[in-house]
């Protein structure tokens, strides 16, 4: 017997840790097996204290992507936010905050000349110095494409290394833009299961 795939609104638990990267792997996984299920919106939220890895939240970002098109995501961050949280909040269709919760992203410790490029020459140059305890890391990389990403929904120049809270938001259309999101929905006739900011 076949049933509808279409599941209704159902919600995905995220806690953010300060540890434990085998946990957004494992919680990954079960994202993409409740989107495979096509549901008409998936709620995340976002509960803890601590930040998701830029990695990890690079590959929620490609899974949220790869979505088909009529499954409407809604972010809640139940507590505050920093770094590859954010983005992950970022995200969503729609966006919900805890009316004192407050977002957070730090600088990048690299630079733009630390990363190789393919479209310049190939050239021998040496290095600045460095101690050996100031090795280039991987992650932080991760950490820059997370914040060029943030940075289509906020002004990361700006704003890095600020608490960033509710009326900030509210400035750049993050948060409670029924009118908007009523507009966008009909616009492109998605008004049917449309759920919006409480």
């Amino acid at each position: 017997m076949k049933t509808s795939s279409n599941q209704g609104h159902r919600r995905f638990q995220l806690n953010i840790l300060s540890y434990g990267a085998s946990y957004y792997i494992e919680r990954i996984g079960k994202l993409e097996k409740t989107l495979a299920r096509k549901p008409q919106s998936l709620e995340i939220e976002l509960i803890g204290a601590g930040e998701i890895p830029a990695d990890s939240a690079l590959l929620i970002r490609s899974v949220l992507l790869a979505r088909r098109p009529k499954t409407r995501i809604i972010t809640n961050a139940r507590s505050s936010l920093q770094g590859g949280a954010v983005l992950v909040w970022l995200l969503g269709d729609s966006r919900r905050i805890r009316e004192d919760a407050r977002l957070f992203f730090r600088r990048s410790t690299l630079s733009e000349e630390e990363e190789a490029e393919l479209n310049k020459p190939w050239t021998h140059k040496e290095p600045k110095y460095r101690d050996s305890y100031s090795e280039i890391d991987p992650e932080e990389a991760d950490y820059i494409r997370v914040l060029q990403l943030i940075n289509e929904f906020l002004p990361v120049k700006e704003l890095a290394g600020r608490l960033i809270g509710l009326p900030v938001l509210r400035q750049f259309g993050l948060v409670e833009n029924e009118r908007v999101d009523g507009f966008l929905a009909t616009a492109f006739g998605k008004s049917e299961g449309l759920l919006v900011p409480g």
